[in-house]
């Protein structure tokens, strides 16, 4: 790694590149799409689920770096895509991507990757990106592809440099649907793929989107709920029109705070209503907002598979202790300090003690900063939906 002012002779083999908007130039061998795209440059621990990483709203305007170093050899499927929307711009592998391996497989990460217009980099040392990211904090960026290995760095890096980052950027618009829809996809087997949801009398979630990923809607269904997504900008009036039970805020990329200029107050009416809530990462720290606290932008986030959350909360019986694994995908945080005497704490990271989880005290609304959906425990965080959707009556 060198800044552009001192960068290293682009190796013959070289087709990609990573600029850095501090001026780091990193070369690698391309793959995917050809073009560019701006971003912030984080990193994830993950071992396996690439695919559900890649196509995960949360990502819009984010560029992966991978720790895990074999990327891409189980290949891709339709069944693994977490939404049809943006989700990251593009990411950065330690090894070059090898056939498929997995009799799951449709198509090879390579070709996936440029059939979604996402940018690949691959040869690169990872290890050391993630220590830049941990020491410094997570950068702004611009990966490039060019398969005949012409770049112009000094546009590159102005383009990095030029791009505002994640703070106080609302991406929302960019991810959410359009218009409201019945959600029909019910839980995955792997001999039949999806199920249809069910069509009896059920509680009926009404699932604000801000860029939700599809399997938490299929876990609402699993737990007994009929679900109604709606676009991130829908009212409070056309939501309770809905005649909705409880109503789920969903994750999505961005600056909650920005995001919450039109979403919190829609949600703070909803709790003076006494509307059940459940919120999940960019849901959960909305409903910290609505509920008088504030959000921080973190230092490097958290994004992995393997992140062990406490219950530190009252009301959890014998679980009062208990330590979930989790998966995690957050650049911003609700900041405890700031919780007002009306919401209790009720998950803390055990990686850096940062707040997980809330609970309005008096209300039966609550949210969490981790993933749920995504299963690493398995099953450790399935009772969130339990508990959402058995207490809507």
């Amino acid at each position: 790694m060198a800044s552009a002012a001192s960068s290293p002779a682009q190796p013959k083999d070289a087709t990609g590149v990573l600029v850095l908007s501090d001026g780091t130039v990193i070369w690698g061998r391309g793959f995917g799409a050809s073009g560019s795209a701006v971003g912030e440059v984080c990193f994830n621990t993950a071992m396996t689920g690439y695919q559900e990483v890649m196509t995960d709203p949360s990502y819009a305007a984010q560029i992966v770096t991978f720790t895990f170093p074999h990327i891409g050899n189980v290949g891709a499927n339709g069944e693994d895509v977490e939404s049809k929307v943006e989700g990251a711009v593009g990411c950065v592998v330690r090894e070059d991507i090898t056939a498929a391996s997995n009799f799951r497989a449709d198509k090879g990460f390579t070709e996936w990757m440029a059939a979604q217009g996402k940018i690949g980099l691959s040869g690169v040392d990872t290890r050391a990106l993630t220590r830049r990211i941990r020491l410094s904090g997570a950068p702004n960026a611009v990966i490039a592809h060019a398969p005949d290995g012409k770049f112009d760095i000094p546009a590159l890096l102005k383009r990095a440099q030029e791009w505002p980052g994640l703070e106080g950027m609302d991406l929302a618009p960019r991810v959410t649907r359009s218009t409201s829809e019945g959600w029909e996809g019910g839980a995955w087997s792997l001999e039949t793929g999806y199920a249809r949801a069910p069509r009896d009398a059920r509680p009926h979630v009404v699932a604000m989107d801000f860029g939700g990923k599809d399997n938490i809607f299929r876990n609402l269904v699993k737990a007994g709920a009929r679900v109604t997504v709606v676009p991130a900008k829908t009212s409070l009036e056309d939501i309770l029109a809905l005649q909705p039970d409880g109503v789920f805020l969903s994750n999505g990329p961005g600056d909650p705070a920005a995001t919450g200029e039109y979403a919190v107050p829609v949600i703070k009416a909803l709790l003076e209503r006494d509307m059940p809530l459940f919120g999940i990462c960019l849901g959960h720290q909305m409903l910290a907002l609505a509920a008088g606290a504030k959000t921080i932008k973190m230092h490097q986030g958290h994004r992995g598979a393997n992140h062990p959350v406490q219950r530190v909360g009252e009301g959890w019986g014998e679980t009062t202790g208990l330590v979930e694994i989790t998966s995690m995908n957050h650049g911003f945080a609700v900041d405890a300090d700031t919780l007002p005497e009306s919401v209790e704490q009720t998950h803390v990271s055990l990686f850096d003690g940062s707040n997980c989880g809330i609970a309005v005290k008096g209300k039966n609304a609550f949210g969490v900063q981790y993933h749920p959906e995504a299963s690493p425990g398995p099953m450790d965080s399935f009772y969130l939906f339990e508990k959402f959707v058995g207490g809507l009556g």
